[in-house]
């Protein structure tokens, strides 16, 4: 007997609807798009259509294991559990609670678990040390939306379903199927944008599958996009283009700062020309709906903060911020009203290189500085959550070594990797069938908002799920007993009660939790957040809560976006600030970098469709055709230098020798190296037999972004040379 179950699919930003059929043994046989689901509409990628050969990995651990010496021994819950409280109290003892630091990985964004009680859990280590996938992605988008808007979440996104003219740079959705931009079949959506007489122009160092599909694609050198957007700015001011639509501060500061970067000037350090740049600004301009869209080539560079916050500067100067067609601000089903302070950085600094906090965490680039240099506050025990640093982060083998020498280290991790190897104890979650989800932040970001749970499909047969998991480190780390959930849910509905205004203001609190749904806590937990937030029928606005979701399991259709700036902006002056102090700062750099010989060679990422970051190579449909490790290469560098077949490349940091892929795809000067891979000796047998090499041998963790800390992985300079070439050194 078969039974079919209708799931989010959580392997990318996508939320694509999934249409399951398992076997009487709880086994998936088949994956398909979910056609009845309102957003994704039945599209469906590799990624997904491998769901199930993801969830049954053979390699992925069932049990805790615990490591004495250099062998491991699986291990029953309560005895690992009791492992991490004896390591835990035996590091805080000694070197205080600043001795231990966490690192959230990317997928951690995807669950759940990490959404509701990876916050608890780092509050009840007490550590300042909290690092994330965030500083080696998008922590500039946060600072510049947090600087402008006042919330580091108040990101806009392009409304794709009404606009007539799209600019794109250093973004590949018909690869990752986008990124801080939630939108299912993004290529479908590019397609119909084009169909109605729009315009796509993608600016990007290669001709990827998304430039091809473009009206227009724009060569243009790593690391300059924020000297190519500054370019559009001052083509907008001086041909008197600006069409302000709503008020802001700083519109002067933004005119001066954008005069020293003309477009002939520009011209030279991005490689575009200047009659080019001058007309993207007039297309922008006068087009009747419009939106610029930036993500991951453009964050992770030199000048990342700079170019998000010339992507809006351009948004708003056009007119096209919090307009239809334009970019817009997602409503999610669980989004909470309440105001926060105005935002802020560098609230506090890293021990070692005094680099600013942002978002409550440090840049990942310096963790290895905290470990490595004694002191006090020296990092000794390192608990992660779905991360895999040694891989994902700069220099890496550097982690790798610092990792080894850590007194402690516990890992929520479903894998034996190149980083969990180093824990003493790995705590695996459960599959993704044994778990619910709702996508509490990727729906944040979504160009039409909308709503979808996914209740677990499979039980747990006696093991924790990931939030209990992570509810135990909690209520270990803070040394109290209890509910967890309880105690959260007792919190927010004390303060909603006594909140003028709420749509619960003065009721009783124990009635109102009489009334939540839910099998699980983290079920309670997000029925309690659906009926206060604006759709919900505890806001007066809705009638949303977790019986509704379970009753509609295709998800459901919240309308699309609309004007809401007033409600979102959290600036102290309750305006837009266009020219925040920090970046305009910041901007000096900028200037003196127009002066700088740029490098012969310089080194970026790139993405694959059947692969997200370092955890999917250990499925074998999702291995192979396009998705290799290769180093792209203009055949005229290829015929330049010599090269044949393969060729080491090494930069500042380390060296590699890979296979290389000639194309014409790539503009001279430039190689491109996937990120994630790298899995030499790993116990993963797909992912060994397809190892690759880590692409972050190669990045530099003292290059990073000034305003956020995140870390440069385009824009790298490297050397390249035939396999058979001696190097002296």
């Amino acid at each position: 007997m078969t039974s079919t179950v209708h799931r989010t699919c959580p392997l990318c930003e996508a939320v694509c609807g999934l249409t399951l059929t398992l076997d009487e043994g709880g086994h998936v046989t088949r994956v398909v798009g979910d056609g009845d689901d309102p957003f994704s509409k039945g599209f469906i990628c590799p990624k997904g259509a491998s769901l199930g050969r993801l969830d049954e990995d053979p390699d992925r651990l069932r049990k805790p294991l615990i490591r004495d010496g250099e062998l491991w021994r699986e291990a029953g819950w309560d005895e690992a559990f009791a492992a991490v409280e004896q390591g835990l109290k035996g590091v805080t003892e000694r070197h205080g609670r600043q001795s231990v630091a966490v690192y959230l990985g990317n997928p951690s964004a995807h669950t759940m678990a990490g959404a509701l009680y990876a916050g608890p859990m780092i509050k009840s280590l007490g550590t300042r040390n909290i690092f994330s996938a965030s500083t080696s992605d998008q922590m500039p988008k946060h600072v510049a939306s947090g600087l402008m808007f006042g919330h580091p979440l108040a990101i806009p996104v392009p409304d794709l379903d009404r606009t007539d003219y799209l600019l794109m740079l250093g973004a590949n959705p018909l690869e990752s199927n986008g990124s801080l931009c939630t939108a299912p079949d993004f290529p479908g959506r590019l397609k119909a944008l084009r169909a109605r007489g729009g315009r796509l122009v993608v600016v990007d160092p290669r001709r990827t599958r998304t430039a091809v599909l473009g009206d227009e694609h724009v060569f243009v050198r790593p690391g300059t996009d924020a000297y190519l957007l500054f370019g559009l700015v001052n083509t907008t001011f001086a041909e008197d283009l600006v069409r302000l639509s709503h008020e802001v501060n700083g519109l002067g500061e933004v005119r001066e700062a954008a005069k020293h970067f003309p477009p002939d000037v520009v011209a030279r350090r991005t490689g575009v020309p200047a009659e080019v740049i001058v007309r993207l600004a007039r297309e922008l301009a006068g087009a009747r709906r419009a939106a610029v869209y930036a993500r991951m080539g453009t964050c992770t560079a030199e000048f990342g903060t700079l170019a998000q916050w010339l992507v809006d500067v351009l948004n708003v100067l056009t007119g096209n911020l919090d307009r239809p067609g334009g970019a817009m601000f997602p409503k999610s089903a669980t989004e909470s009203g309440g105001r926060r302070r105005p935002y802020t950085v560098g609230r506090w600094r890293s021990r070692v290189r005094g680099l600013p906090e942002a978002n409550g965490e440090l840049p990942v680039a310096t963790l290895a500085d905290e470990i490595e240099t004694p002191g006090d506050g020296q990092i000794r025990m390192l608990v992660t959550v779905a991360g895999n640093p040694v891989l994902s982060a700069p220099n890496g083998p550097r982690l790798d070594a610092a990792f080894a020498g850590l007194d402690f280290m516990v890992c929520v991790d479903p894998y034996l990797n190149e980083t969990t190897r180093h824990a003493h104890v790995i705590l695996p979650p459960p599959r993704v069938l044994q778990s619910g989800h709702y996508d509490f932040a990727l729906l944040g970001f979504a160009v039409r908002n909308y709503t979808r749970y996914s209740p677990p499909a499979l039980p747990l047969d006696g093991r924790p799920s990931e939030a209990q998991i992570l509810s135990r480190l909690a209520m270990i780390a803070s040394g109290l007993e209890g509910d967890l959930d309880e105690f959260v849910i007792g919190q927010t509905l004390t303060k909603a009660v006594d909140t003028p205004g709420s749509g619960v203001e003065g009721r009783d609190v124990a009635e109102l939790r009489a009334a939540l749904d839910g099998e699980s806590g983290a079920e309670r937990r997000l029925d309690l957040m659906l009926r206060l937030g604006p759709y919900g029928e505890w806001s007066g606005e809705g009638d949303l809560s977790l019986r509704k979701l379970l009753d509609n399991p295709h998800g459901l259709d919240l309308g699309a976006l609309e004007p809401r700036l007033p409600e979102v902006l959290k600036t102290a002056s309750g305006l837009i600030e266009l020219a925040p102090p920090q970046l305009v700062e910041d901007v000096e750099r900028l200037r003196a970098g127009l002066e700088r010989e740029p490098a012969e060679i310089v080194l970026i990422g790139r993405r694959h469709l059947r692969s997200n970051n370092s955890w999917m190579h250990n499925v074998g449909p999702l291995v192979g055709g396009s998705n290799r490790c290769t180093l792209q290469i203009n055949p005229a560098d290829v015929a330049r230098l010599g090269l044949d077949g393969e060729a080491v490349v090494r930069s500042a940091k380390g060296e590699l020798r890979v296979p290389i892929e000639p194309t014409d795809t790539i503009m001279p000067g430039v190689v491109s190296l996937p990120h994630g891979w790298g899995h030499t000796d790993s116990t993963q047998s797909v992912a060994a037999e397809h190892a690759g090499v880590n692409a972050n041998a190669l990045t530099d963790e003292t290059a990073i972004d000034v305003p956020s800390g995140n870390a440069v992985f385009n824009g790298v300079p490297v050397t390249i040379s035939a396999t058979d070439v001696i190097i002296a050194h």
